[in-house]
C-alpha cells in the first residue's frame, strides 16, 4: 500500500522504503500471481518488502521444483508401464530352431544344402557320364542299360521325385525362420518405438520446462542472496549506530556521576 508521504508493505502494512521494497508490477508473472492469490485486493502499484518477498520467492522456487519432479515422475511411470505391458520375450530365432530340429528336418536341411551346391552338380555329371560310357561302350562286359538309357531316365525321375519334397521341407523350415524373425523384429521395433516416444517426451520436458526453470531458479537464488546481503547490511548498520550512540552517552553519564 502507498500513502502520500509513506510507503507501506502489502503484507503487514508496515512502513517500507524504496530501497528495501519492490512494486508488484516489477515482479515476474508467476510470483505476482502467487501473491495475488493471497491478497486479491492487491494492485500492480502496491509495494512488498524484501522480507516477505523472500518468503514468496522461496515458495515459488519450491513449486517449480515440485512441478518438474512430478512431471518427470509421470514420464518415468509411463516408460515403466510401457515396458512392462509388452510381455513378448525376445528370442534368438536360430538357436530356438536349432534346438527344436528333428532327425528328418536335419536330413532335409543337409540334402537341400548339398543339392544346391556345385559339388552335387559335378558329382551328378560324373555319375551320368560314367553310366553312359560303361553301357554305351560295353566296358568290362557291362551292358545293363543299353542306349537310349531307359533305366537311367527312370533313375533320374525317381531322384527328382524324391529330392523335390525334401527340398520343399527345407524351404518350409526357412519360411518358418523368416516368419519368426519378422515377428521378433516387429516386437523389437514396437518396444523401441515406445521407448523413443517417451524419451522424446522427457527430452522435450527438459528443454521446455526444466532448463528454463533451472535458469529462473538460479536468478531467484541470486536475488535472494542479494536481499539477504542487504538485510545483513542493514543489521550491521543498526548495530554500528547503536554502539556509537552508547559510546556517546557513556561520557555524559561519567560527568553526571562526578
Amino acid at each position: 500500500m502507498t500513502t502520500e508521504n509513506q510507503l507501506t508493505c502489502l503484507v503487514d502494512g508496515e512502513p517500507v522504503s524504496l530501497e528495501t521494497s519492490l512494486q508488484l508490477a516489477e515482479l515476474d508473472a508467476g510470483l505476482r500471481n502467487r501473491i495475488k492469490r493471497e491478497f486479491p485486493q492487491s494492485q500492480p502499484g502496491d509495494y512488498i518488502c524484501g522480507h516477505h518477498l523472500l518468503k514468496y520467492r522461496l515458495e515459488h522456487v519450491d513449486a517449480m521444483i515440485n512441478a518438474d519432479l512430478k512431471q518427470t515422475k509421470k514420464i518415468n511411470n509411463k516408460l515403466t508401464k510401457a515396458l512392462q505391458s509388452d510381455d513378448y520375450d525376445i528370442v534368438d530365432v536360430n538357436e530356438t530352431l536349432t534346438e527344436s530340429l528333428t532327425f528328418g528336418q536335419k536330413v532335409s536341411d543337409d540334402v537341400a544344402h548339398f543339392g544346391g551346391s556345385w559339388g552335387f552338380i559335378l558329382a551328378f555329371m560324373i555319375v551320368l557320364l560314367a553310366w553312359m560310357f560303361v553301357n554305351g561302350l560295353h566296358l568290362f562286359g557291362i551292358n545293363f542299360d543299353n542306349y537310349p538309357f531307359i533305366l537311367l531316365n527312370l533313375v533320374l525321375s525317381c531322384v527328382a521325385a524324391i529330392q523335390a519334397p525334401i527340398i520343399m521341407m527345407s524351404q518350409n523350415r526357412s519360411a518358418d525362420r523368416d516368419r519368426m524373425m519378422a515377428e521378433n523384429d516387429y516386437h523389437v521395433n514396437l518396444k523401441s518405438e515406445h521407448e523413443l516416444r517417451l524419451l522424446h517426451a522427457k527430452v522435450d520436458h527438459l528443454a521446455q520446462n526444466q532448463v528454463p526453470h533451472t535458469m529462473e531458479i538460479a536468478r531467484f537464488q541470486l536475488e535472494i542472496l542479494g536481499e539477504i546481503r542487504q538485510e545483513l547490511g542493514e543489521l550491521r548498520t543498526q548495530e554500528h549506530v547503536g554502539s556509537t550512540t552508547t559510546r556517546r552517552e557513556s561520557p555524559h553519564e561519567d560527568v553526571d556521576h562526578s
